[in-house]
């Protein structure tokens, strides 16, 4: 489809002024109508620092789901010289990691742990998970018995770390230092993050990397039949370096962790938002458990953990009637995507019945290799509160972290009252 605006003739002032709208604490808390704005201008417009914003679904799913277009590589990020966030060392850190890396060296890190969250994975994974909630439910209840509580830190932020951290061994009292890492660590995959934000980047990426190093290092010595002395021995098998397997091992815990624990959290506290804020299809829902999985689907829909991914082109193509050069970048705006009113009629309207589309986990060779997990986090999630705190409510609107590509609310105050 030919964009209705041509990418030439945008107004730089206009977009630079919308993306600072976005990013504002009052942005984050409803980007829709800024959203809409962006979608006007067409469906790929030019970004102020140079390559593209795309606004559409059908631009943006085809992005992702091309090998045409690339990953922002080590190779990609060590040639720029412009001193942007891409050159930072936390940046060069991150372009170890799967979500960075193309084939072949993507194919082989990703066969290496096979399909990592399948169902039988899953399943097993299940009852700890409930565990978990259940005993994070209680507390809930425990801290609201005083009036209210802090729905992201009691529950939102710690069900994530204490998921993963229980799946791969890592000890219970290192997860609110994993958790301060983690949240310090994706400025560095932020849009236009500040230079403060990137030096607490770049001491985060050290702090993880210390951290994990460690732990990987621990296992090699005394391996055993966990997730990450099964890794080591995969990698012996496939790399004869003992040192280099034992860095491949460390990127793939390390990129885990943080996944994991960056956008669950947010999931998980944006979901209790939401349902707060359409209390009959809370209340429908709570008749309905086996409609809670489509539920889920919607909240990744109407409010992605991620709002904004980039690749880069890698030959000479047209996008939505727009010409783009080979080694051009896109950033793809997923939260504009997913209400598309081309792609989801009604897109603004949240409906748990909707069964819809959304490019929320990417796609391709780089579909979130989480999804699994964080949808089993958010569906036990979302079965217990209904059964267990039928009246439980959100006391005052959610704080926002000013940000453009990762959604953060760092507090929900909620109350059974």
């Amino acid at each position: 489809m030919q964009s209705s605006v041509s990418a030439t003739v945008i107004d730089r002032r206009t977009v630079v002024g919308l993306l600072s709208r976005l990013r504002s604490i009052g942005g984050q808390a409803d980007p829709l109508p800024i959203y809409a704005e962006l979608r006007a201008m067409g469906e790929v417009v030019p970004a102020p620092w140079g390559g593209y914003l795309l606004t559409s679904y059908q631009a943006c799913d085809q992005v992702l789901r091309s090998p045409a277009w690339l990953a922002l590589d080590g190779a990609w990020r060590a040639a720029q010289t412009d001193g942007s966030r891409w050159t930072t060392p936390a940046s060069r850190e991150l372009a170890h990691t799967l979500v960075a890396l193309n084939p072949p060296q993507h194919t082989r890190r990703r066969r290496s742990i096979s399909n990592i969250f399948d169902r039988s994975t899953l399943d097993a994974m299940r009852p700890a998970v409930e565990r978990i909630t259940d005993g994070l439910i209680d507390l809930l209840v425990e801290r609201m018995a005083a009036g209210e509580a802090d729905f992201v830190d009691t529950v939102g932020e710690q069900l994530p770390v204490a998921t993963v951290g229980h799946w791969l061994g890592v000890p219970a009292e290192d997860f609110d230092l994993l958790r301060a890492l983690t949240h310090a660590q994706a400025y560095s995959q932020e849009l236009l993050p500040t230079k403060r934000q990137l030096r607490e980047a770049d001491a985060a990426a050290i702090g993880l990397r210390d951290y994990f190093t460690a732990l990987v290092a621990e296992r090699r010595a005394k391996p055993g039949d966990d997730v990450i002395s099964t890794w080591l021995r995969t990698w012996d098998g496939i790399e004869p370096d003992r040192e280099v397997a034992d860095e491949e091992v460390y990127f793939l815990v390390m990129f885990i962790v943080i996944a994991s624990l960056e956008t669950t959290s947010t999931l998980l506290s944006t979901m209790m938002w939401i349902l707060h804020r359409h209390p009959a299809q809370r209340s429908w829902l709570r008749g309905r458990p086996d409609a809670v999985p489509d539920a889920i689907e919607e909240v990744f829909r109407y409010d992605p953990p991620i709002h904004v991914t980039t690749r880069l082109a890698g030959e000479d193509t047209e996008l939505a009637g727009v010409s783009i050069a080979r080694g051009e970048v896109v950033h793809t705006m997923l939260g504009a995507a997913n209400h598309d009113p081309a792609a989801t009629p009604d897109a603004d309207d949240f409906d748990v019945t909707r069964r819809g589309r959304h490019i929320s986990f990417g796609g391709g060779i780089h579909y979130c290799i989480g999804a699994g997990l964080a949808r089993l986090e958010a569906t036990v999630l979302l079965e217990k509160t209904l059964r267990r705190l039928p009246t439980l409510r959100v006391v005052t609107e959610p704080n926002w972290e000013p940000r453009l590509a990762f959604r953060r609310i760092t507090t929900l105050r909620v109350s059974e009252r």
